[in-house]
């Protein structure tokens, strides 16, 4: 039984962050967890690399688009090794079979109908060849601050407007399709709008996938990117997606263009998407204009890997937006992971050294524990299986600290001065407990 997850096929025009990893991380653990109960899970993720943004930024570098593409893309795939991901499957969208699986799903759209040539009218800065979506004529560009002008030119659009209804239907009937319930509620809104064409491909864009048979035309964006989680396993039985984890600032292509591309194309659909909050870093959002961007790297050499993925997955309740702050990190692991779980193991292991000749006892001594251990992991597995993870961990916390307080109020090395070597040592014989207290 197959389990298939994805994170966002990232956009390469800068290295890698921590909200990056963020995302990257949790699909990792859900694939782990996924594992753990028998499935054959797998994750998708990749590298966005096309558009005017990606030339702009090959273009101060000094390489080609191509070039600059591969070191970023390589990056990413550096980041994921040196945090211990497993990545089943890393798309480019550079990849030539990636390109077949956009063209093949676009003739399919079109032979169905939903594809027809038309004219885009909107917003451009001539002097960064870019595309100012959302301004309006004279809007300034967002980059140098020159007046934008109002261009028109012949483009392929999607029939968006005929999905409606359709789109509305699978909300009603799948209501798990979209998560948390803030993000559903929040794109059905928007579809009961009506929804609007969509251009999909530009003809003034070299630095793109181009349309067969139709130069100058290259495909323009989401009909590119969101492909890649299906070009990534084409040929293979993982499609469709059980999961696609994305941030919820691009919930609306995921939960309306995707799954119409896929309607149109009389393909499956993905059966969830889970649109996460902001990682903010000490309530701001990361940007590169305020300067606030956190790398993982330097984090993973100073306190390791397993420290940032615990932080990340206790800290932020999923779902929400979650802060990020150095402060944060240092506390969380001082307490949770040196006092609370350190400590524990610990004074665990130096008392079975000590009192119990280093072999670990039948474990039939506190029976409280080992029902309150029961319950807990039952409790973890139903918080995982939600994506309540903050909840899961605080539920192993509370046996962390039950089990350190038992201890305390047994106080084995106390039974063992008063001859109570049985109740100290449970399973082990008294002799050879007296020996190890000696």
């Amino acid at each position: 039984m197959k389990y298939y997850i994805t994170t966002p096929i990232y956009y390469v025009n800068a290295a890698p962050h921590i909200g990056h990893a963020y995302t990257t991380i949790v699909a990792d653990m859900i694939r782990r967890f996924k594992g753990m109960q028998g499935y054959e899970a797998a994750v998708t993720t990749g590298s966005d690399e096309h558009g005017v943004n990606v030339e702009r930024a090959a273009e101060r570098a000094g390489k080609t688009p191509k070039e600059f593409t591969d070191v970023i893309a390589a990056a990413f795939q550096k980041e994921w090794q040196s945090l211990r991901l497993q990545v089943d499957y890393f798309q480019r969208t550079t990849n030539p079979q990636h390109a077949r699986v956009v063209q093949d799903l676009f003739e399919r759209c079109r032979r169905n109908g939903y594809i027809y040539k038309g004219s885009y009218t909107g917003q451009y800065c001539i002097f960064d060849n870019l595309y100012v979506n959302d301004a309006k004529p004279g809007d300034p560009c967002p980059d140098c601050g020159r007046p934008t002008e109002t261009i028109t030119e012949e483009n392929f659009f999607f029939k968006l407007s005929a999905f409606g209804e359709r789109l509305l239907e699978l909300y009603e009937r799948e209501p798990n399709f979209i998560q948390p319930e803030t993000r559903r509620n929040e794109v059905m809104a928007f579809v009961k709008q009506g929804l609007t064409d969509l251009s999909i491909t530009r003809s003034n864009i070299k630095w793109g996938i181009p349309v067969e048979g139709e130069a100058p035309h290259v495909f323009y964006v989401w009909f590119d990117a969101l492909t890649a989680y299906m070009s990534a396993v084409d040929g293979e039985a993982m499609w469709p997606a059980d999961l696609h984890l994305i941030g919820k600032e691009i919930v609306r292509f995921h939960a309306i263009y995707w799954p119409a591309f896929l309607m149109a194309a009389g393909l499956e659909l993905p059966k969830r998407i889970f649109a996460h909050g902001w990682l903010l870093f000490e309530e701001s959002k990361m940007s590169k204009s305020r300067g606030n961007i956190v790398r993982p790297e330097p984090i993973r050499r100073v306190m390791g890997v397993d420290a940032l993925r615990y932080f990340l997955l206790r800290e932020v309740v999923f779902g929400q937006d979650g802060s990020f702050s150095y402060d944060a990190l240092v506390g969380r692991y001082n307490s949770d992971l040196a006092n609370g779980l350190g400590n524990l193991a610990s004074r665990t292991l130096t008392m079975i050294r000590q009192y119990n000749a280093g072999a670990v006892p039948a474990g039939n001594g506190a029976p409280t524990i080992a029902e309150l251990a029961r319950t807990t992991t039952a409790s973890m597995i139903a918080a995982f299986a939600e994506f309540e993870f903050s909840k899961g961990l605080e539920a192993v916390w509370a046996l962390l600290s039950a089990t350190d307080k038992y201890i305390v109020e047994q106080a084995p090395w106390t039974l063992l001065k008063k001859g109570e070597e049985g109740r100290a040592a449970p399973g082990a014989s008294c002799s050879r407990a007296r020996r190890s207290a000696r």
